[in-house]
């Protein structure tokens, strides 16, 4: 897989709000392949493994947080190179 991203703060605390309400959601993101998927589900975790951020939905399907286009719509928005 391609090296991690990072997400900005604001999203992470989207992403972690999401979890804490257990607010179901709409998540798009990109699998390694380039193939776009349309996901609705619960966030149940946010967390950091092997040099990246992840999030695991209730059904058991684990993002890498990069890989997330946008969340109910809204882009995902990542930390700035400046």
């Amino acid at each position: 897989m391609s090296d991690y991203i990072p997400v900005s703060c604001d999203f992470h605390d989207e992403l972690e709000a999401l979890a804490v309400l257990h607010r179901p959601c709409q998540i798009t993101y990109r699998k390694e392949a380039g193939q776009f998927v349309e996901v609705q589900g619960e966030i149940v975790d946010i967390y950091a493994s092997n040099h990246a951020d992840f999030c695991k939905l209730k059904d058991g399907t684990v993002i890498r947080l990069d890989q997330i286009v946008a969340v109910d719509d809204t882009p995902v928005s990542y930390i700035s190179a400046n």
